[in-house]
């Protein structure tokens, strides 16, 4: 383990105190998002000062944490103020490099948490690219102009299009193995084989050789898609650009205007942070975070237009916008905690209500990309390495999109009945279309496929019961929930199990919930996320990478790594 993992965490730069996900285009300092009619540009133009910590500049266009923040915020922004545009290029603003990849700097220095977060967040941003492309027909075009390297190549990966300028030096490359004994952790060893498919030796000769692949080789190995000279590479790029425009079956002019993603409001104390539709309360000598989401206030709009007008005000978006910055926050700033609970309080009826509105309105770009936020948030939570714990009592709103918190829980306990004193309705839960295949996992599977692998006709039995609302015994019968106790039991049995789980090694319950969450079959992002990222991991913990003597530690200093050579 490093040095930075025993000693005290690498200060953030300005004298901040934690890690914030939110910004938005007049804060950015590392990404211009220009749009040209119906094709955009993000131009990565890194401000090396502009460091997310302390002691390390971000030359040559190499990113730490702070300049991903800002490219996913532009990507949900093409989404959602921006449903005239169809394709999107991603270039450099320095002259002959694209981008260094992540900086080596931060990576030798970092925790070891803030390592595997850093790489976990940057995979959810590119397949966010990815998912723009295949769900909302934005197309995406990366334009090469000099050095893609590591984490700059698996930028190019996410796209749909890859173009590098064709002039003796330009070059894309993987040289994390032989230059700092790590693995690309951002998708790149995946991709190269699942999403371009390279030849398994051509691969191999890529990923060990530092200086990358250029010209045509990098098209005849399938790296890239095209290399163009420069004197012709702008005009080569600008072409293909209103070509994927032209095919690209997203809306365009007819989608109108795009809405306002206003900045959220939020509130944080010592002890949480609060939001309107979102409550964290943070027990630290627990070290249990309770996530409590509530349900809406009013109905549903009369008409689409309506919920247009009502932009980022309008409940699922609002909602999606603030449980996704609540998990970030958790995973980033709150390490300690060993458990998430979520909680709920409002009607099951008006969150299906909510349902059948974006459903009745699902060809509508906007209710189909509140959709699609909500499947990504979802798997945010799915892939967040906490314990995860849903708490089903009287007053919750555990119905359609938001019943799938406790189908992405570890365990979930439902009360049965009502507590005395308390005259809140009855605990129930309600399942809607949307449970059946609007909100996928990274296996491809919906999270109740996932739940009754072994006996499809639970589906098909709860499938029955959509739109009821159920009670806990039914529930328990149902398979949808974990355990139903009443209120004699309650307290005690959720303290014991809170408190069990706080006793476990981290480590271990990381490991096992990862295990367990995604059973069924592999995608290539559920490869990412498992494969990659388990492996990436482990080998960000080892001397060969992080010692004293090894890569990432002696990179740019003139001496060599020393190795401890034992395959294990």
């Amino acid at each position: 383990m490093s040095e930075t993992d025993h000693a005290a965490p690498r200060p953030l730069a300005n004298g901040k105190s934690r890690i914030d996900f939110q910004t938005d285009p007049s804060r950015y300092r590392h990404w211009k998002l220009n749009i040209d009619g119906d094709v955009a540009t993000l131009l990565m133009d890194v401000d090396e000062k502009a460091t997310l910590f302390e002691g390390y500049e971000l030359k040559l266009n190499s990113y730490d944490l702070g300049v991903d923040i800002e490219l996913a915020d532009a990507i949900e922004r093409l989404r959602f103020e921006h449903p005239q545009v169809r394709a999107v290029v991603i270039r450099s603003g320095k002259p002959r490099v694209f981008c260094a990849g992540a900086n080596i700097r931060m990576l030798a220095g970092a925790s070891h948490a803030h390592k595997v977060n850093f790489c976990k967040f940057t995979n959810e941003t590119r397949n966010g690219i990815e998912d723009l492309s295949a769900h909302s027909g934005l197309k995406s075009i990366c334009a090469i102009n000099g050095t893609a390297a590591g984490g700059g190549y698996e930028l190019a990966l996410a796209a749909d299009y890859i173009m590098l300028v064709d002039d003796g030096a330009s070059s894309v490359s993987l040289p994390e193995l032989p230059l700092l004994a790590v693995l690309p952790g951002t998708g790149g060893l995946t991709r190269v084989a699942d999403k371009r498919k390279v030849r398994r030796d051509h691969a191999d000769v890529f990923c060990t050789t530092e200086e990358g692949v250029k010209g045509k080789r990098a098209v005849e190995w399938r790296l890239v898609d095209a290399v163009v000279p420069g004197s012709k590479f702008d005009d080569a790029v600008a072409a293909h650009a209103k070509e994927f425009a032209a095919a690209s079956p997203r809306n365009g002019a007819g989608a109108g205007q795009g809405i306002k993603l206003i900045p959220l409001t939020r509130n944080f104390s010592a002890d949480g942070v609060e939001y309107p539709l979102v409550s964290v309360e943070l027990n630290r000598a627990a070290r249990i975070a309770t996530v409590t989401v509530r349900g809406p206030a009013a109905p549903p709009p009369a008409s689409a237009d309506a919920m247009a007008a009502l932009g980022a005000a309008f409940w699922p978006l609002a909602l999606a916008r603030e449980l996704d910055d609540a998990i970030l926050n958790i995973r980033l700033n709150e390490l300690d905690v060993a458990a998430i609970v979520f909680k709920s309080a409002g009607e099951g009826a008006a969150v299906l209500a909510y349902d059948r509105f974006l459903e009745a309105n699902k060809t509508h770009w906007l209710a189909r990309e509140i959709r699609h936020l909500w499947k990504r948030v979802l798997k945010r939570v799915d892939l967040t390495s906490r314990s995860l714990v849903t708490l089903i009592e009287p007053g919750s709103c555990f119905a359609g999109t938001l019943a799938e918190l406790p189908f992405a829980s570890d365990r979930s306990y439902m009360l049965i009945g009502t507590r005395g004193g308390d005259n809140k309705p009855p605990a129930a839960i309600a399942l809607s279309d949307v449970n059946f295949g609007a909100y996928p996992m990274s296996n491809g599977l919906t999270r109740l496929a996932c739940r009754f692998l072994a006996d499809p006709s639970a589906v098909d039995a709860a499938k029955t019961e959509r739109e009821k609302m159920l009670d806990a015994e039914t529930a328990e019968n149902l398979g949808l929930i974990t355990f139903a106790r009443d209120d004699i039991d309650w307290d005690d049995e959720v303290r014991v199990f809170l408190e069990e789980r706080a006793s476990f090694s981290p480590d271990a319950l990381t490991g096992m919930e990862a295990n367990l969450r995604f059973a069924g079959p592999e995608t290539m992002e559920s490869k990412i996320f498992a494969r990659l990222t388990a492996w990436q991991n482990w080998i960000f913990q080892r001397p060969n990478a992080i010692g004293d003597e090894g890569a990432l530690r002696r990179y740019g200093t003139g001496q060599k790594p020393v190795f401890d050579t034992k395959r294990v």
